[in-house]
């Protein structure tokens, strides 16, 4: 994401696992084990069902752009969900992509991008 500092997330217990796997390259999101349904952001209960029935489980990182604009600042940026294979809706944002070439439905995968000192965040880049 160009020359722009991201901070560095703040862990609680609950999301400690998630920004751990992201150390290590790996996307996790959050399977409720009553529905079989998959959520983002992982969370330690259910939006479903607000069962603490929950696990994290490893997603492909592969999705597509569901929507997005663009934020055309000193250092241009764009915001987006990206709908993940596995179900859930990610607000994150697009990098390695020009403004112009981005459409609804194009496809993406998870890039991790660092931050000032803590573990990287989940963006995503064309596939």
């Amino acid at each position: 994401m160009s020359d722009r500092t991201i901070r560095a997330p703040i862990p609680d217990p609950t999301t400690q696992p998630f920004w751990d796997a992201a150390r290590e390259g790996r996307f996790l999101i959050g399977l409720c084990r009553d529905t079989g349904r998959h959520f983002f952001p992982p969370r330690g209960v259910s939006p479903f069902t607000l069962s603490p029935n929950v696990e994290l489980v490893e997603a492909s990182g592969q999705g597509v752009v569901y929507s997005y604009t663009v934020m055309r600042t000193k250092q241009p940026y764009i915001p987006a969900m990206v709908e993940v294979a596995e179900g859930p809706r990610v607000f994150t944002n697009l990098v390695d992509v020009a403004p112009e070439a981005v459409r609804i439905g194009m496809t993406v995968t998870v890039a991790w991008t660092p931050t000032d000192g803590g573990p990287p965040v989940p963006m995503f880049r064309p596939a």
